[in-house]
């Protein structure tokens, strides 16, 4: 009645043994590290860095524990401070041998002293949030009127352009703040570019209306398109942040949206709150230049001759000099989208969308210069690179540009995010700064992870005292519970903040209830006259619903927070949520395989400890049923 088969304690074993394993790493604590990522748009940080790296840190007699690339950076993890040090005076006298002008970030880091078996298994350790490990908190303002201008600017070009091709005469096009107003002579042709606009123009709604002599055509963005412009500007801002923050070398930024037109920015581990403030508000542009592929140029390009007037020298993606015109042709407020795809001979290529005045423009130049090369370039923080610089085989019209070359679809994608999300799509300023010390996150950690001990042992006395052996089953089964939380979480690769941290001691109280409930229905089942083995069975099948129904209507209530919350209320209910399903799984299924394997084969079960079961003076007189303390036997047939 009361025993599981062998494979259901496979998976119970199994179940502890992944707990074990994936919350071991948070046990190692963190070590200091180099992190190297690249300071410019156009150089790449890639695995072919680490062999370059290891021999430069071993002919400096710097024996790193291990060099390795993780995702855009590569890191190298040291044994102390002093050794961590001067491995970065080494690393950055390696790869920026000019301090003025560095291609790579090199900033101290702390990463976990996992072994390498535990990393290799993916086995890794939680990241800290920001209140737990210190950093900088910013809450910005987006100026969605700026973004909504933007647009509307944009679409001047486009409606004088669909105006002049269908040869419709109007007296002004102008701009006022999000609204754009033309003007007419006469009402015939205010109807003919009403039908034209109505048609080509979608985004706007249009309405008539007379100005002294002089009819208007005032066009305001559709509420629904302004909202779209929003939100795009918005998500093209996290992006380009999310690039920016890179450099910092911060292992888990927090970027997200809070509210329509605010984004909240968390650094942890960034103390140089200067740095941060310089990264994250620079700006970035792009430009289109031609190429001066003249004999001068060349011998300039190969160092050997002066640059010509009227030209400046930059670099190509791979080091290569590229002489370009000071001329500027196209600038990055005529870009309106950027993807990477293919060609017709099915190479990696770069398809561009320009706006109506940026599409006029390239349409003449290309027509004028066909043969010769374009360059595309990506100016930050006051220095410009060459991104690419293809050659123009023919006209190009239509605002559809396509760039192609010797590049592979990975370079075509990072050009594409490089030319798409190299600016910001709307202003944005710092409107709230918080800086929190890495003492106060020591101490944050220390208050927090002595509050889940001292909860977990009072409520381990207080269920060993009450319930006896089946206070300890539930004991083990809460320590249980507490692993797989940690393994999930780190499986998952959460950031624990304070609230977590809280969300965890909420979990302990929640998860021993389960167990409550199971050993009082055993004692309601003893009181009844059952027997030990009968009241243990019924015991935890009776509870079972009452356990699956309170842990559901709380989820609900967890599942609402993690919806609609954002912050610290978020990393509070993802906490409570996994909690919740742990816990199920340990009060009930790993309680009841404890109770099973100890009580479960002693076929006649005199007693069970369970503390004392309170019977009424009258029922145990009409049982006959002698109770000792924590027993109850069997009635005799």
């Amino acid at each position: 009645m009361n025993r599981y088969p062998w494979w259901k304690y496979l998976v119970l074993a199994l179940a502890v043994a992944i707990g074990l394993l994936y919350t071991l790493p948070n046990v190692f604590g963190e070590a200091p590290a180099v992190q190297v990522s690249s300071a410019k748009a156009t150089v790449k940080v890639d695995a072919a860095l680490v062999p370059r790296l290891t021999q430069a840190l071993h002919d400096a007699g710097v024996e790193p524990d291990f060099v390795q690339f993780e995702g855009a950076s590569v890191r190298a993890r040291l044994q102390d401070t002093d050794t961590q040090l001067k491995a970065r005076d080494v690393i950055l006298k390696t790869l920026n041998p000019d301090p003025t002008d560095g291609n790579y970030i090199v900033a101290l880091n702390l990463v976990s002293r996992s072994p390498r078996w535990l990393t290799a298994i993916h086995a890794l350790p939680m990241y800290l949030g920001l209140d737990l490990r210190g950093g900088v908190h910013f809450l910005m303002q987006v100026d969605m009127k700026a973004a909504l201008s933007k647009k509307a600017e944009a679409l001047v070009g486009d409606i004088r352009t669909q105006l002049r091709d269908k040869n419709i005469r109007h007296a002004g096009i102008n701009r006022n703040g999000e609204a754009v107003a033309l003007r007419f002579r006469d009402a015939e042709t205010l109807a003919a570019a009403r039908t034209l606009l109505m048609e080509h123009v979608a985004d706007m709604q249009w309405v008539e209306s007379l100005e002294g002599t002089e009819l208007l055509l005032t066009g305001k963005l559709k509420p629904e398109a302004a909202v779209r412009v929003q939100e795009q500007a918005l998500k093209q801002n996290i992006n380009t942040l999310h690039n920016r923050i890179n450099e910092l070398g911060v292992a888990e930024p927090v970027i997200q949206q809070q509210g329509i037109d605010r984004v909240v920015v968390q650094l942890p581990g960034v103390q140089d709150v200067a740095k941060a403030k310089d990264i994250i508000g620079r700006t970035a542009t792009l430009e289109v230049r031609l190429v001066d592929d003249s004999a001068e140029a060349q011998a300039a390009a190969a160092g050997t001759a002066p640059v010509p007037l009227g030209t400046e020298r930059y670099i190509e993606r791979g080091a290569r000099p590229v002489i370009v015109k000071r001329a500027v042709l196209l600038t990055g407020e005529n870009l309106t989208d950027a993807q990477p795809g293919f060609d017709e001979g099915q190479q990696a290529a770069v398809h561009l969308s320009l706006d109506a005045r940026g599409a006029r423009i390239f349409r003449d130049v290309t027509r004028e210069n066909v043969g010769k090369r374009m360059a595309i370039l990506l100016f930050e923080k006051g220095k410009g690179e060459v991104v690419t610089a293809p050659v123009i085989r023919g006209e190009i019209g239509g605002g559809r540009v396509q760039i192609s070359g010797s590049m592979t679809p990975m370079e075509a994608a990072d050009t594409a995010l490089l030319l798409r999300a190299g600016s910001l799509a709307a202003p944005m300023e710092i409107i709230e700064e918080r800086t929190i010390g890495p003492s106060l996150g020591a101490e944050n950690i220390a208050k927090g992870f002595a509050s889940v001990t001292y909860g977990f042992a009072a409520i381990a006395v207080f269920m060993g005292l009450y319930y006896m052996l089946f206070g300890v089953f539930s004991t083990l089964a809460l320590a249980v519970n507490l692993l797989l939380l940690l393994a999930v979480l780190s499986m998952l690769q959460a950031t624990l903040t304070l609230p977590g941290i809280a969300a965890i001691a909420l979990t302990l109280g929640m998860a021993i209830d389960a167990n409550v409930l199971i050993n009082e229905r055993v004692r309601e089942e003893l009181r009844n006259g059952s027997s030990p083995q009968m009241a243990i069975h019924a015991g935890y099948e009776r509870a079972w619903a009452t356990i699956l129904d309170s842990n559901v209507t709380t989820l609900i209530a967890g599942l609402a927070l993690l919806a609609f919350g954002s912050g610290p209320v978020r990393g509070f209910a993802v906490v409570h949520c996994l909690g919740i399903l742990t816990s199920m799984f340990s009060a009930v299924f790993f309680s009841r395989g404890l109770v099973n394997a100890w009580y479960g084969r002693q076929k006649r079960l005199q007693k069970v400890s369970i503390g004392q079961v309170w019977k009424p003076a009258a029922t145990e007189a009409a049982v006959a049923t002698t109770v000792t303390s924590g027993s109850t036997p069997e009635p005799k047939a």
